[in-house]
Parts: C-alpha cells; sequence; structure tokens
C-alpha cells in the first residue's frame, strides 16, 4: 500500500535529522494518514478511502465528499478517488 493521500496526493518527503553537533542524517517525513469510510450524500453509501488527516478537515470543511470531489483536481486523485467522482458525476446528472 502506497503512502499517499487519496485525495490530494499528499506523499513522503525527505530532509535531514540534524544532531546537536550539526551531523546530517537523511530522514523521510511520512503523512498522516487514516482509513476513513467517508459518507456520500448522492449515491447514499460509505466510500472506504486512505486520506490524510488534513485532507480529512479539508473535506469537512468544503461541505462534505461530494463537495470536495466535485472542486478536486483529477491529477490529484487516485484512481478509486476518480472512479466515485465519475459516479458521483453521473448520478447528479441523472436526478
Amino acid at each position: 500500500m502506497s503512502r499517499r493521500c487519496e485525495l490530494t496526493g499528499k506523499g513522503p518527503m525527505t530532509g535531514n535529522n540534524v544532531s546537536h553537533a550539526n551531523n546530517k542524517t537523511k530522514r523521510r517525513f511520512l503523512p498522516n494518514l487514516n482509513d476513513v469510510t467517508l459518507q456520500s450524500e448522492t449515491l447514499n453509501r460509505g466510500v472506504k478511502l486512505r486520506i490524510s488527516a488534513a485532507a480529512l478537515r479539508s473535506v469537512d470543511h468544503r461541505g462534505g465528499l461530494d463537495a470536495f470531489l466535485a472542486k478536486a483536481k483529477d491529477e490529484d486523485l487516485s484512481a478509486n478517488a476518480l472512479k466515485v467522482k465519475k459516479e458521483i458525476a453521473k448520478a447528479q446528472a441523472s436526478a
């Protein structure tokens, strides 16, 4: 399982551990990923995603999964999230 947020595309970053003696060693900064089930009002079901804590706050701020995916760029989304976005758009067009 990749360490990448399915909604924002946020992934690991690299940097240095810096000791008191100013010795530098490489390290990785991993995103705070959580397995969550977000409810879609349009589809009337839950969607399981692995997203960062920052993305979870962004989803709440924008008013839910449907609103977040409507504004999200396709290149940032994972294949699973892109599939859900297209399902939501199709359901909203037919309703």
